[in-house]
């Protein structure tokens, strides 16, 4: 034990980012479970996406959409989800799927859908990194 406090105060920095990574990773956990987020891995958002009643919303930079996003996904930029206007007030009757590069970005978006009374809310686990790692399509069109 005495090492591990020797450790700590030799690489301050180190374990300083440790710790903030750590709360940001548990941070970004407890929202998703207090917001009532779904999770959904690639595989299981495919038969979602199927689903007439559902709307991909891609929160990515318009550059980042462009280079490739899952068919019929559209680019929203999440300011628009805090402030929604009445093209977004329309889409809370439908299942969404919020998705973006990495997964983390999607989760405050999400939440920000379940606060303007969105029911049936999920989250592309992984993002598109996890999509276009899995190999499932992509367009660019």
């Amino acid at each position: 034990m005495e090492q591990v406090f020797e450790f700590a105060g030799n690489n301050i920095l180190l374990v300083g980012g440790f710790v903030a990574v750590l709360g940001l990773l548990v941070w970004t956990e407890v929202m998703r479970k207090v917001q009532g987020l779904i999770e959904l891995t690639p595989v299981q958002a495919v038969p979602w996406i199927n689903d007439p009643n559902a709307v991909i919303i891609d929160i990515s930079p318009v550059a980042e959409f462009n280079k490739g996003h899952i068919v019929s996904a559209r680019n929203l930029q999440a300011s628009r989800l805090a402030k929604p206007d009445a093209e977004i007030e329309k889409l809370k009757d439908s299942k969404l799927l919020v998705v973006c590069k990495s997964g983390q970005s999607a989760v405050a978006a999400a939440g920000s859908l379940k606060k303007m009374g969105a029911e049936q809310v999920a989250v592309l686990k992984g993002g598109m990194a996890q999509w276009r790692s899995e190999q499932f399509p992509v367009t660019t069109k």
